[in-house]
This record gives structure tokens, C-alpha cells and sequence, in this order.
């Protein structure tokens, strides 16, 4: 699934994104951490996999 990053805080490495249709959703360190990412941006497209309620995986979006 695909999303718009929306808010990222370093410290933590946690924040949230904007589905298509608006929706925030938040992540925790552990989606963050599984894609691997060191940065995120709040505008950048990401892909993230959604489990059972919570984002599992954030990483970038490519083409």
C-alpha cells in the first residue's frame, strides 16, 4: 500500500502517514526500523504494509 509521509521525529523514529484518502495513520520505531530507512521527510512517498491494526514496514516508495 501506498502513502504520503506526513510527520517523522528523528528522536524516536516514529510518526505517521497520510493515506490516499487523508487518513493519518501512525507508525512505531519497529515499522521504521524494518524498512531499513535512516531519514524520512514529511511529503516523500513511502510504501508501508499494514497488519493486524498497525504499520508493520515503512520504506520509500520507488519506481
Amino acid at each position: 500500500m501506498q502513502a504520503t509521509a506526513y510527520t517523522y521525529d528523528p528522536q524516536t523514529r516514529s510518526g505517521s502517514v497520510l493515506l490516499d484518502d487523508g487518513t493519518p495513520v501512525p507508525f512505531g520505531t519497529a515499522a521504521f526500523d524494518a524498512g531499513g530507512l535512516r531519514l524520512l521527510r514529511p511529503g516523500q512517498r513511502v510504501r508501508i504494509e499494514y497488519r493486524e491494526n498497525t504499520i508493520s514496514l515503512v520504506t520509500l516508495q520507488t519506481f
